[in-house]
């Protein structure tokens, strides 16, 4: 076995890198492996000469999976620490294992997780008393890392509620934190997903203290009359009226420095902004905040006025590139776009220049676009910025047709205004990137997994009247669920979000009613409409329409609904434009160039005929070692696979039980180096999985 990087000659890199010395078990301790979100580790047992001799060698089934209707997901990068592993299972349940072996030692039992997929746990320890962090449903849970109880002294019997100091005139109830937070000190940092409607609850970044679970400080992203950022709302009072500009995706931790980077979304509704004019400081935008109080150190906003919903979809990574012969630490951030946005850690100064770019005016009435978007110089965006009728794919089935309906449609811009008319957004709603993120190494390099699929959609007024009052079930529908499950009730062509047709056939009465109330999955509880709305939807999708007046409960609701998150395929089942169709980049931080771009995922019957691998939509984030190895899965063909980071040559792929939506990872136990993978599955219409498997080289 190769020996690991001494530690004197790591010092310089980012604080929480885990060192190694002759015979020690090495730790991944944290989301994406250590608070700098790199990806990283110092393991080189693993490597270019002998990945092709992996093995399986355990695989642990966690439970809960649905493989009825295969909506289940395990999106977990696990933890591991002093040989215990600790993840999440398909059902939402934590867990802790073996990390040798794969044998259960505990796990939860808890029962309120529903409307909750959760990307892992975060641990905090001091001597003898060590912890495991859990977000799920509305709650924070603070559980024995030993035994798995609940540390009743945390919160309310081991809990606390995250509803609790986010709620707003008008706002719903859904709330979690399904992404592991952020440890400094004593202090846990949580940032929260809300719903993306106009009901959404405030988005604020707060902090508690491990032990009690008392609240120790708060930063509004929507700021409040005397705080800095509030003159780029308009109307007045916009946290009485507006929600979101929330921090789902994950934060990164400076700890020498004591600066916590967080990146935010959107405020909500997502597709339109009239009523809330101007750029909307602190959504779309990374944040410096002093750890310790929540002070605004300092802040890019990356969109202004976002109204194409264009959160910044991953954690920032924090790392060091050489300019000028000089070392930087430097921070950065993806972008569902395809940018990359470089700055100085410490003074917020871009490390390439940054354009204010004058994009389309021609939104709809009410509306009032940015004049400009900062769009950076370098790195050059890792997918492409267009899309136009030069862009359909050779082999595109019905292309007379696909050209005709273009031909119409608003393209050729990536801050297109969405109207009325169909409006093509691409790369797509989620990305270019997404929640997997980038990683990065002490070289300063960056690998970057991104998906390129045409989205469409368009904005239609809810009422052609200003009347509160809907009549029935049918037009209840068009305003609640048809922006995820359309207005035909078919669904998303990718399955992400299923169809409701003949839903009397799959659940009862009671059993819809049930998850409208409490969410699950993708959606977000409707617990906030009164009980006769939620009466009228249920007996519309079981055909059994009602004629009768339903006023509306919610305030402030927008003029426009959008007609959904329309991935654009042909009939064929493929994406409209020219492959690829999935990539991993390789950008260099130091020149701000990119190294090499390879396809990611494969059509399997597509290469049979000869047509080269054209990549996929993916899900999930890279593993990269110091054995020259970037490991990721994330693809719906099923398999997990390792490139070389020098090059992006494809050196080893391994078929997995079910499709690795998440963020591999990487330790050793009595000097064996292990990858693991959570195989969840349950998107892109692939099958839900329950197991994590781990792979080794055979002794």
């Amino acid at each position: 076995m190769k020996t690991c990087i001494p530690t004197v000659a790591l010092l310089a890199l980012a604080p929480l890198f885990t060192f190694c010395s002759s015979g020690s078990n090495i730790d991944w301790p944290e989301y994406n492996g250590d608070g700098t979100r790199s990806h990283y580790s110092t393991l080189d047992q693993i490597d270019t000469s002998n990945v092709a001799k992996l093995k399986t060698a355990w695989i642990y089934a966690s439970g809960g999976a649905d493989t009825l209707r295969n909506r289940s997901q395990i999106q977990s990068n696990a933890i591991i620490i002093d040989g215990v592993l600790y993840g999440v299972s398909a059902d939402t349940q934590a867990f802790a294992i073996n990390a040798e072996t794969g044998k259960e030692l505990w796990k939860t039992d808890l029962s309120d997780n529903e409307g909750t997929t959760s990307r892992g746990v975060t641990y905090w320890s001091e001597k003898s008393d060590k912890r495991i962090f859990f977000g799920v449903g509305r709650w924070l849970y603070a559980i024995d890392a030993a035994t798995g109880k609940l540390i009743e002294t945390f919160g309310e019997e081991g809990r606390i509620d995250l509803k609790v100091g986010i709620e707003r005139p008008g706002a719903d109830n859904y709330v979690t934190s399904n992404t592991p937070n952020t440890i400094y000190k004593n202090l846990i940092i949580t940032g929260t997903r809300v719903s993306e409607s106009e009901t959404a609850l405030l988005g604020d970044i707060r902090a508690y203290d491990v032990r009690d679970g008392s609240l120790a400080w708060t930063f509004h992203t929507i700021p409040e009359a005397d705080e800095p950022g509030y003159d780029t709302w308009s109307p007045a009072n916009p946290r009485e009226r507006l929600g979101g500009a929330n921090s789902w995706m994950g934060m990164a931790i400076d700890r020498e420095r004591g600066i916590v980077y967080v990146p935010t979304g959107s405020a909500a509704f997502d597709f339109y902004g009239g009523n809330r004019k101007g750029d909307n400081l602190y959504a779309n935008s990374l944040l410096a905040l002093k750890a310790s109080d929540g002070a605004l150190l300092w802040h890019y906003q990356i969109v202004r006025h976002d109204i194409w919903d264009r959160d910044l979809p991953a954690p920032p990574n924090l790392f060091t590139i050489t300019r000028e012969g000089r070392k930087v630490d430097v921070v950065s951030v993806i972008t569902k776009q395809g940018h990359t946005f470089i700055f100085d850690r410490v003074t917020g100064k871009p490390i390439y220049p940054i354009n204010d770019v004058a994009f389309p005016q021609d939104a709809a009435p009410g509306e009032y676009p940015s004049l400009t978007q900062p769009i950076p110089v370098k790195p050059a965006p890792f997918t492409r910025q267009t899309f136009t009728a030069a862009d359909f794919n050779s082999f595109v089935a019905d292309r007379d047709s696909l050209v005709e309906i273009l031909a119409q449609a608003k393209t050729g811009s990536p801050y297109t205004p969405i109207t009325g008319t169909m409006t093509i957004i691409f790369p797509g709603t989620d990305g270019g990137g997404q929640w997997g993120g980038a990683a990065t190494d002490p070289d300063g390099m960056m690998y970057v997994p991104a998906k390129e699929i045409p989205v469409y959609t368009s904005l239609v007024l809810r009422s052609q009247e200003d009347n509160p009052a809907i009549s029935g079930g049918v037009s209840l529908y068009k305003v609640y669920c048809s922006n995820c499950h359309g207005n035909d009730l078919n669904g998303s062509h990718d399955g992400a979000y299923p169809g409701l047709i003949n839903l009397k056939a799959r659940l009862s009465r009671d059993q819809v009613l049930a998850v409208m109330k409490s969410g699950k999955g993708m959606m977000p509880s409707f617990s906030h409409i009164s009980q006769s709305e939620q009466d009228a939807i249920v007996d519309f999708l079981s055909d059994n329409e009602i004629d009768e007046q339903i006023e509306l409960s919610q305030q402030n609701v927008s003029p426009y609904q959008h007609t959904g998150y329309n991935r654009w395929y042909d009939t064929k089942g493929y994406p409209v434009n020219t492959p690829p169709w999935g990539t991993l980049t390789a950008i260099d931080g130091n020149t701000g160039e990119r190294r090499w771009q390879v396809p990611l995922g494969e059509y399997k019957e597509l290469t049979e005929k000869g047509i080269p691998p054209t990549g996929t939509d993916n899900y999930g984030g890279p593993l990269l070692t110091a054995g020259g190895l970037v490991f990721m899965a994330g693809t719906p063909d099923e398999k997990i696979r390792a490139f070389k980071k020098s090059t992006g040559e494809l050196v080893w792929e391994h078929d997995l039980p079910a499709a690795g939506y998440a963020t591999p990872s990487t330790y050793s136990i009595n000097g064996k180096q292990y990858i693991v993978i959570a195989c969840g599955g349950g998107k892109l219409k692939s099958k839900s999985g329950d197991q994590y498997v781990a792979f080794a080289l055979e002794d």
